[in-house]
């Protein structure tokens, strides 16, 4: 009986350290998640205003993509796919 208590006890932590760690995985993936749209939303309106700094603007956001799709928070085809429309709307404005 005592010996099945213990395991419980041992279970209950380790589900309780489980949930911390879910936690703030999803905190920092919503983090990258939300600075990769807000630099693709800067590069777009760039593009839309011809700005100077477009070109910049589109590389940040294409460095942003493949950061966070690196570390497994978006799909690396999802990064491309990103990436390939701001390159052809850059291109079109020119």
């Amino acid at each position: 009986m005592a010996e099945t208590k213990k395991i419980e006890k041992k279970k209950r932590a380790t589900e309780e350290k489980r949930l911390e760690q879910s936690k703030a995985r999803n905190l920092r993936n919503t983090m990258a998640k939300s600075m990769a749209k807000t630099a693709v939303k800067k590069a777009n309106i760039a593009i839309a205003e011809n700005a100077d700094s477009k070109t910049e603007l589109v590389n940040a956001a294409a460095k942003t993509l493949d950061k966070i799709a690196s570390k497994g928070v978006i799909h690396k085809n999802k990064a491309a796919r990103k990436k390939s429309r701001l390159m052809k709307k850059l291109n079109s404005a020119e």
